[in-house]
């Protein structure tokens, strides 16, 4: 399914996708992650955009705001799509995804940061609500859009910065209340850098940390079988998978050491069903070096 066309005049917004989409299924099954954690994800969402609309904001503050924390290469923001997926499939209806790119608002010119950002929330993304459908907006690397400001020296950080926060704060409160069909996904890769207000209207905060020996060992086998095909893999993957915890690699460089695995000979280049793990254990030794 093609993406939707982005209005005009629509700061910060590169990408909008109408969801379900079969395409995207594996972003959600092919993220390894602990169960439990992709349940309150999954839950909370739907809670979020079946029930908010009811809720006394008083005496159950609903912010329809989850933030995903962690190193790069842990699959958040894949994940933040696969679970927009998954929430349109177990609401049975069409769900719009919306992508922004929180580096469209840093501006030179004084106020023109809070000016995008306030009407990205006060106008942009209610209009898209008003659409009536289930809306799930990505803010991806929320740390340079929600600038921790007790961090952040005014002598370093124009104090547009400042105030670009100050609207996205405002901006979350205003969406909170006028858009109950609209729930906010944020990823960062720099938790401290994230304004520790931001973080205080989070519904709920997760953190996707590096793998372990059991979901290295997961991610190999299915990077592998999709080069060799299931029939064809051999054993070994345990100590291989032990041997990339102890590199400290994320989840996105288990899979590229594939990648690294077939680049080292050109028989496996050329035929790449004749990869097998020691090739694998190879290529990781000679990364460590």
């Amino acid at each position: 399914m093609p993406a939707l066309t982005v209005p005009p005049g629509a700061m910060g917004i590169v990408a909008m996708h109408e969801l379900p989409d079969d395409a995207w299924e594996s972003r959600w099954t092919k993220i390894i992650v602990p169960e439990d954690v992709k349940d309150r994800l999954l839950n909370l969402t739907l809670f979020s955009l079946r029930h908010r609309a009811r809720m006394d904001s008083v005496r159950l503050p609903i912010h329809g705001l989850i933030v995903l924390a962690g190193p790069p290469g842990t699959g958040k923001t894949t994940l933040a799509g696969g679970l927009a997926d998954q929430a349109a499939r177990a609401l049975g209806e069409s769900l719009l995804f919306v992508e922004i790119d929180p580096h469209a608002f840093p501006s030179q010119l004084l106020g023109e940061s809070q000016r995008s950002v306030a009407r990205l929330f006060d106008r942009t993304l209610p209009e898209l609500a008003l659409r009536g459908r289930p809306t799930i907006v990505l803010l991806d690397e929320v740390e340079s859009l929600a600038v921790n400001r007790s961090g952040a020296s005014l002598e370093t950080n124009p104090v547009d910065v400042h105030r670009a926060t100050d609207a996205v704060l405002a901006g979350v409160d205003q969406v909170a209340r006028a858009c109950p069909n609209l729930t906010f996904v944020a990823t960062t890769n720099h938790p401290v850098g994230v304004d520790a207000a931001f973080l205080s209207r989070a519904d709920l905060v997760e953190n996707i940390g590096l793998p372990n020996a059991a979901a290295v060992e997961q991610i190999l086998r299915d990077t592998l079988e999709q080069v060799v095909g299931a029939s064809r893999l051999d054993g070994g993957l345990g100590p291989l998978a032990k041997a990339c915890v102890a590199a400290h690699l994320d989840a996105r460089r288990v899979r590229k050491l594939v990648l690294r695995a077939l680049s080292s000979r050109r028989e496996l280049a050329t035929s790449p069903e004749r990869l097998r793990v020691e090739d694998v254990a190879a290529a990781l030794r000679a990364d460590s070096k």
